[in-house]
């Protein structure tokens, strides 16, 4: 029997998405039949705001806050009434999920946020469903609220996330037996497993594919003073180019070109792309943010990151990983974005270094992985559990 896959992801941030349409199209590929459904497309709209957009607004304006509220929730035991208060909010505003599961008809559930794998295994608990429900937890590092029981197996994207997620289901109340735990990596765009040449992806830029190359990366909304950040590193030293990706803002992309026309054949400013793999391919250095879903396709590429002001919380922890292995420096501030650039302009052995590490890291093909183990996911080892 084919197979018929259902992945469930929030636009809480676009990595989630972006990780379910990279197993979509994996699933595509192998000619399992596969469909993708964002949760908050099913909730009140007033429901969407609060929980997609209030994560937006926190992480640009109190970045502080979200960082106390990730913390904080991180250590909020299962059982505890707000809890149990947050769950009751959920479920009251997410009902037409099981609607659309039981109309879905699925062989296997994939969920690349926690909040999906939690409503699907109370409604496996509840008898609604039947599929083993595999989640993809997005980032290096597990909070506590990707820790869900009922699940038939888990994929993290490295062998410390697994120790950690082991641990903490073991700690569950019940002791419910500990599922499968693969490390397959993040699941990332199949470009990222056969990207161009450096000198098809330059071409395709219009840079040089001879010179160093920064690419400014600042999301697919293109968040950040990212203009001004360009400015100030034209004026460092040296024979580098820069490609600046400004999504989807269209106001930051016209002030990147008006910026360009003083520094011609230095700065590339480029709108929003459907091959990021591209521009990473033809790029030395990423200056970006860490998301888990940026960091899994900079490694998957062997594309060395300087890392600025991570979010507290997960991109802090994302940070971390990357740093203990070497494979990123950070920069708290435009200074220090500079003050890296010139280091590492100045030592081309420490760049080759950082990107050996990185090349050591990568999963370019963490789809195909997540893939394999959703099919190794048999239907009893996720049995109902009824403390979910």
């Amino acid at each position: 029997m084919v197979p018929k896959l259902l992945v469930l992801s929030v636009s809480a941030g676009a990595g989630h998405v972006r990780a379910a349409e990279a197993l979509v199209a994996a699933a595509h590929a192998r000619g399992w039949s596969a469909q993708h459904i964002d949760v908050m497309e099913l909730v009140p709209r007033l429901f969407r705001r609060l929980y997609a957009g209030s994560f937006i607004t926190l992480v640009n304006r109190s970045p502080a806050l979200w960082g106390y509220l990730y913390h904080a929730s991180d250590v909020v035991g299962p059982d505890t009434y707000l809890a149990r208060f947050r769950r009751a909010i959920e479920e009251l505003n997410t009902r037409r999920l099981a609607r659309a599961v039981h109309q879905a008809e699925p062989t296997h559930i994939v969920c690349t946020h926690f909040l999906p794998a939690q409503l699907c295994a109370r409604l496996r608990a509840a008898g609604v469903v039947s599929a083993p429900i595999t989640t993809v937890v997005t980032d290096y590092d597990v909070h506590a609220l990707w820790v869900q029981p009922g699940q038939a197996g888990f994929c993290v994207a490295a062998e410390e996330v697994a120790w950690r997620l082991d641990d903490r289901l073991a700690a569950l109340p019940g002791a419910p037996p500990v599922p499968p735990i693969a490390v397959t990596g993040i699941p990332i765009a199949s470009g990222f497993a056969a990207p161009p040449s450096r000198a098809e992806a330059a071409a395709r830029f219009g840079i040089d594919a001879q010179r160093t190359t920064l690419l400014l990366m600042s999301g697919a909304a293109g968040v950040g003073a990212m203009d001004k950040l360009a400015e100030r590193m034209l004026h460092v030293p040296g024979d580098f180019q820069i490609m600046a990706l400004a999504g989807r803002n269209a106001p930051l992309l016209d002030r990147l070109g008006k910026i360009a026309a003083r520094f011609p054949g230095r700065l590339f400013p480029v709108g929003f792309t459907e091959v990021p793999e591209a521009a990473m391919a033809a790029s030395d250095l990423a200056i970006t943010k860490p998301g888990g879903l940026t960091t899994a396709e900079c490694l998957a590429l062997g594309l060395p990151m300087l890392v600025v002001s991570p979010i507290p919380g997960q991109e802090e922890r994302n940070s971390d990983y990357l740093l203990e292995h070497s494979a990123a420096m950070k920069a708290h501030d435009a200074a220090g974005v500079e003050y890296r650039v010139r280091r590492l302009l100045a030592d081309p052995d420490r760049l080759a270094r950082m990107r050996a590490a990185a090349t050591a890291l990568g999963r370019p093909l963490a789809a195909d992985a997540v893939l394999d183990q959703v099919m190794a996911a048999s239907p009893s080892s996720s049995a109902p559990n009824p403390s979910v």
